[in-house]
C-alpha cells in the first residue's frame, strides 16, 4: 500500500491508537473493574494513623480551643490573637498526622493573613477542613462546641457561645446563621 492517506498506512485508524475496546480493556468488564475500584475507594473510611482519634471521641483540644479563640475575634471584627491562634492550630494538626493536612494548610494560610477579610475566606477554609476531619472520623465536637452554618456564605464553624455569632461578618451581621 502507499504510504499516503490510509489508515492502516500510519496507525491512526483505531486499531493503530488502541482506542478499540480490546486496545484500551475498557469494555464492560473493564469499565465494571475501574467503576468498582472508584466506589471503593470513594466510600472507604477516612485513612488512620496511631494519631487519629477513634470514631465517637472527642475532636482534639489542642485544634479547638485556638480556632474557637480565632472565632471570637473574627465575630468582633478584631485580629488579635488570629495568627498566633492559628499557628497553635497548625502545630495541633501536624502532630495528627497526614488525615489533618487540610486543617495544618488553613491554619498556615490563616496565620498569614493580613487583614480581616483574608482571615475571613481562610477562616473559612479552615472550619470546612475542620468539619470534614470531624464528619470523616466521627468524631463530636467538645462539650458545649456546636457547629452552626452561614446561609449567606454556606459554610460552617464552630463556637462555644449559645448565640449564633457569625466569623464572616462580624458585628454587621452577627447573628445570621443557625445551629445545625
Amino acid at each position: 500500500m502507499d504510504q499516503g492517506s490510509g489508515i492502516r498506512d500510519w496507525g491512526l485508524g483505531i486499531r493503530g491508537w488502541g482506542f478499540g475496546i480490546r486496545g484500551w480493556g475498557l469494555g464492560i468488564r473493564g469499565w465494571g473493574l475501574v467503576g468498582a475500584f472508584a466506589l471503593s475507594v470513594a466510600c472507604a473510611p477516612a485513612p488512620q494513623t496511631d494519631k487519629t482519634p477513634k470514631a465517637g471521641s472527642e475532636m482534639s483540644r489542642a485544634v479547638i480551643d485556638p480556632y474557637l479563640k480565632i472565632q471570637a475575634a473574627l465575630a468582633d471584627d478584631r485580629m488579635d490573637g488570629v495568627k498566633e491562634n492559628a499557628g497553635s492550630i497548625a502545630a495541633a494538626a501536624a502532630s495528627l498526622g497526614a488525615p489533618a493536612m487540610k486543617i495544618d494548610t488553613a491554619a498556615v494560610q490563616l496565620a498569614a493573613a493580613t487583614d480581616i477579610e483574608a482571615a475571613r475566606g481562610t477562616f473559612a477554609t479552615l472550619s470546612e477542613a475542620i468539619d470534614a476531619y470531624m464528619t470523616g472520623f466521627h468524631l463530636k465536637a467538645p462539650e458545649g462546641v456546636r457547629v452552626a452554618v452561614c446561609p449567606m456564605v454556606h459554610k460552617p464553624w464552630l463556637q462555644a457561645d449559645a448565640a449564633i455569632n457569625n466569623p464572616y461578618f462580624g458585628k454587621s451581621m452577627q447573628t445570621c446563621g443557625n445551629f445545625r
